[in-house]
């Protein structure tokens, strides 16, 4: 056991050199998925608040004409954060799964960390979500909803995201080089995700076992910890979210390790 885990240890520290090594390729790959996302795009980087002021404008029909919800902070407000965590994680997941088949020759050709690949979806994604967070901002402002002590929280509610996001990138993009139908799955399972995390509608009045599966969804717990941090100005349940940033931290480390000991395997893959 001692010696699996000091192997396992060297593992772990000789991936995170490499990041570390080719942090500046990491950076170069960010930037060119950026110049693609908006290139000719006459909106530009507006899409980032395009995109989630429309679905709140949507949704807020829905959960406030057709169906109302009651919810603790104006249903608009409750949505548009919601959204803005949801989009980012989605929209992660979407660059994720085809990042290795779509980089077919520098995946087979040339050497560098491939999970580069998926972790650089990932950032792009929070440029994304960093812009779309003045749309959050400016609702809070129009409603009147001021930021409270707790704010001093939220970097650590982005990071557990960031890391989960992560994990499931990773896991993906890996699936996908060796089994093609992951990318056709993608947006079904994405969908019935949304709607089985508290994105669009609060998780409070559900009870019973669908109640409890809800909220050990990590992205409810997440979102979930969005709200409490910005809206109520407390801290999120800490024994239940300190479970969801350990298991993002247990899924990413074992998916990480996974990734890179199936390394030499992608190449005759893609």
């Amino acid at each position: 056991m001692t010696a699996a885990l000091r192997y396992l240890a060297a593992d772990v520290r000789e991936m995170v050199v490499e990041q570390l090594q080719y942090r500046e390729l990491l950076i170069r790959m960010t930037e060119r998925d950026l110049r693609v996302r908006y290139k000719q795009s006459v909106m530009g980087v507006g899409w980032a608040l395009g995109v989630p002021l429309v679905n709140t404008l949507l949704f807020s029909v829905i959960f406030t004409r057709v169906a109302p919800v009651a919810t603790d902070v104006p249903y608009p407000l409750f949505a548009v954060v919601g959204l803005v965590a949801w989009n980012m994680f989605a929209g992660s997941l979407r660059s994720a799964v085809v990042s290795l088949t779509s980089n077919a020759t520098l995946v087979s050709k040339v050497y560098f960390p491939r999970e580069l690949f998926p972790i650089s979806g990932v950032v792009v994604a929070c440029v994304d979500g960093a812009i779309a967070a003045t749309l959050v901002l400016a609702l809070m402002a129009w409603y009147g909803v001021g930021l409270t002590p707790a704010i001093l929280f939220l970097p650590v509610v982005v990071l557990v995201q960031i890391v989960f996001t992560i994990a499931v990138s990773l896991i993906l993009a890996m699936g996908n080089l060796f089994y093609r139908d992951v990318k056709y799955l993608i947006e079904v399972v994405l969908t019935v995700w949304m709607f089985a995390t508290a994105v669009v509608f609060p998780i409070a009045p559900i009870g019973g076992r669908l109640g409890v599966m809800l909220r050990l969804n990590p992205m409810t717990s997440i979102i979930e910890a969005y709200r409490t941090v910005l809206f109520r100005g407390e801290l999120p349940e800490l024994a239940h979210f300190a479970g969801t940033a350990g298991a993002a931290i247990a899924l990413m480390a074992c998916a990480w390790i996974v990734f890179h000991r199936a390394e030499f395997r992608f190449a005759e893959r893609v």
